[in-house]
């Protein structure tokens, strides 16, 4: 007869799938496909959670893939976002990898008034980000057999 003892389940945050990650205040959820990683982000972005969504940033950007945060449902976007820009660029820039960022409207126009670089990499949507990626790597697929060529 063996022993056995009456554990209880442990009440574990984990659960199949892709769960949110709570960012104080702000819900991260991360997705992998084939021509980018997509990091959405969910509420408020402000001074208290900037550094939190910056290591998950930094964790969601992969050598040779694209990168894209999408803020289209943030609610509320400090200026202490904008650290949070500066820290993706930052980290896309140490890998070498292109990113883009998803932005409403409202958002969109705050960000260009709060950032220094008027250039940020905006687009409308995460499916034309992903087309860009995807005619990026069409491109470069064009000019493979041509740089490959010896004289």
């Amino acid at each position: 007869m063996g022993i056995t003892a009456r554990i209880p389940a442990p009440k574990s945050p984990f659960r199949y799938g892709n769960p949110a990650i709570d960012c104080a205040g702000a819900e991260v959820h991360t997705r992998c496909r084939q021509l980018a990683s997509v990091m959405s982000v969910t509420g408020v972005v402000d001074e208290h959670n900037v550094e939190c969504l910056a290591e998950r940033a930094r964790h969601c950007v992969i050598p040779e893939k694209a990168f894209i945060l999408d803020l289209t449902a943030v609610t509320a976007f400090a200026k202490a976002g904008v650290d949070l820009l500066d820290a993706i660029d930052q980290a896309c820039y140490d890998r070498g990898v292109e990113w883009s960022l998803v932005a409403g409207d409202a958002i969109a126009h705050a960000l260009i008034a709060h950032t220094e670089d008027p250039q940020l990499p905006i687009t409308r949507s995460v499916a034309e980000a992903l087309h860009h990626f995807s005619d990026v790597v069409d491109e470069r697929r064009r000019l493979l057999p041509i740089l490959t060529k010896s004289a």
